[in-house]
């Protein structure tokens, strides 16, 4: 069995074999030259060069007060909060039992994540998707039938999704 050695020449010769001259050694089987590396490129450099001297600039251009003074606008106190914020902070600091919410908040979301494996589970079944499916677009084309095509059934369905918003919100 040939052992084979690396030499600092990027060569690999065969170590049984006995050493020939340059020109014989190039066109001997035992002896394989491979090609050099090319130098690294500069580019590794430049962009070490390029983040030290934008950090520089951002430590230049850092201000400081020694007054201790806060400055008249801040852009904290100028951005208007959404009404739909506010009117969540209003409905949360009306709350009184805040635990119980956050308790039932969470039991949401542990339900919401079981029903989703519940749901992925019976998508796996061979048969039960498409019949679902099939439910899900019949059920659809007889609401549709039901409550949007005639005028005065869509103005009922129209009252009924009003007053229950009006039940959930309160009256406003």
């Amino acid at each position: 069995m040939a052992s084979l050695s690396v030499s600092s020449s990027s060569t690999i010769i065969d170590s049984r074999a006995p050493p020939r001259q340059a020109s014989a050694s190039a066109s001997s089987p035992s002896c394989i030259s491979l090609p050099t590396l090319p130098p690294q490129p500069l580019q590794s450099q430049n962009r070490v060069a390029k983040a030290t001297t934008y950090c520089r600039k951002i430590v230049r251009n850092v201000v400081t007060r020694s007054t201790g003074e806060v400055p008249a606008t801040t852009e904290a106190a100028t951005t208007e909060l959404p009404e739909i914020v506010k009117s969540a902070q209003d409905a949360w600091d009306k709350v009184e039992d805040k635990y119980a919410i956050g308790s039932l908040a969470l039991a949401g979301v542990v339900a919401l994540w079981g029903s989703t494996g519940l749901i992925s589970a019976i998508d796996r079944l061979p048969l039960v998707p498409g019949v679902l499916e099939l439910v899900g677009i019949g059920y659809t084309g007889w609401f549709a039938y039901k409550n949007l095509i005639f005028k005065p059934d869509r103005e009922v369905l129209f009252q009924k999704v009003k007053d229950t918003y009006r039940e959930i919100l309160g009256s406003s």
